[in-house]
């Protein structure tokens, strides 16, 4: 059986967790929207949750990596 590896710490920052728990509140009141301007209100979880890591992401907060599609090499 293979060793696990040891976790160098949490994924996410302590100020991306706030930042998700705002939109998630905001989204719970009906006033989380998808953008700016004219764009409709948010009504997932999941997208809610989206919103908040991309805020926490501007803001310089601890958040991985977005994940990205594998791109195939083309055989010559």
């Amino acid at each position: 059986m293979a060793a696990k590896k040891k976790s160098a710490g949490s994924k996410y920052g302590k100020a991306a967790g706030a930042s998700v728990k705002r939109a998630m509140t905001k989204r719970k009141a009906g006033t989380l929207k998808s953008g700016t301007g004219r764009h409709p209100k948010v009504k997932s979880r999941e997208q809610a949750i989206a919103i908040g890591l991309s805020e926490a992401r501007a803001a310089g907060a601890k958040v991985p990596r977005k994940k990205t599609s594998a791109r195939k090499s083309s055989a010559k």
